[in-house]
């Protein structure tokens, strides 16, 4: 039997977090530097990697098709993907990118989750931000990571994750703020969900595409607006090749 989930709006949260209303102090650092940052961090990613390959590449069978794209770019970018995993989007993804300088935008809430909050988004996390301070500092964070670090940004337009939803919920172009601003290339990852044949879970097709480049000829808002388009429409090209409901999506 499927599992169901009822909304209102694409835009509801279907799975909350063991803290949904955590929030974190003004005086947070995004990026940390101390001596025992640059120790810990690099031993985390490479530690979650090993968990992302054990448990979801290799356990799971998720396939990657198109990764080599990713060598198109030698600079720091984005990448847009459909949040349909609460851990395996996160731990998927450090599977396919280089893990060094890789940050995902998140809501504060993640970081109020046990044990990952602390030990993992904490070093590769960027908060969202619930005010314009902590905004401003999110947008510094994301600067330095993509051109002084020259690594790459997660971002999940849709916002909330939705487990195992095999279409695309609509996501805004302000979505594409960050691309346009920077001037910086965006890949697309896209996860798809097919029919297993000796388990009722469904196996997991990843597809990367791009890279796509902000139109520098356009106005700002027009700029975004093309980069939208063009993500959206390669998004939902391949979410069409699912082919397996895990999970059952009823509008009230």
């Amino acid at each position: 039997m499927k599992h169901v989930y009822y909304y209102h709006k694409t835009t509801d949260d279907v799975v909350a977090s063991h803290n949904q209303n955590f929030t974190l102090p003004d005086d947070y650092v995004i990026l940390p530097n101390s001596r025992g940052a640059k120790i810990w961090s690099p031993i985390v990613r490479h530690l979650a990697r090993a968990f992302g390959w054990l448990v979801f590449r290799g356990f799971n069978h998720v396939k990657v098709i198109g990764q080599k794209k990713l060598k198109q770019v030698d600079d720091g970018y984005f990448i847009y993907g459909n949040h349909t995993r609460p851990m395996g989007d996160v731990f998927t993804s450090l599977t396919i990118f280089p893990i060094k300088n890789f940050y995902a935008i998140a809501g504060q809430a993640n970081w109020g989750i046990p044990f990952i909050g602390k030990y993992l988004v904490r070093y590769g996390g960027l908060p969202v931000g619930k005010d314009m301070k902590q905004s401003i500092k999110l947008i510094k964070a994301i600067k330095t990571v993509i051109q002084d670090k020259k690594g790459e940004v997660l971002i999940y337009p849709e916002a909330h994750v939705w487990p195992y939803y095999t279409k695309i919920r609509p996501f805004g172009s302000t979505s594409m703020h960050f691309p346009v601003k920077l001037n910086a290339p965006s890949f697309v990852m896209t996860k798809t969900y097919h029919r297993r044949k000796l388990s009722k879970r469904p196996r997991a097709v990843i597809y990367i595409d791009g890279p796509f480049y902000p139109d520098q000829d356009l106005s700002r808002k027009e700029a975004q607006s093309k980069l939208h388009d063009e993500i959206w429409q390669a998004m939902t090209k391949r979410a069409q090749l699912s082919d397996y409901e895990y999970c059952k999506y009823i509008q009230k």
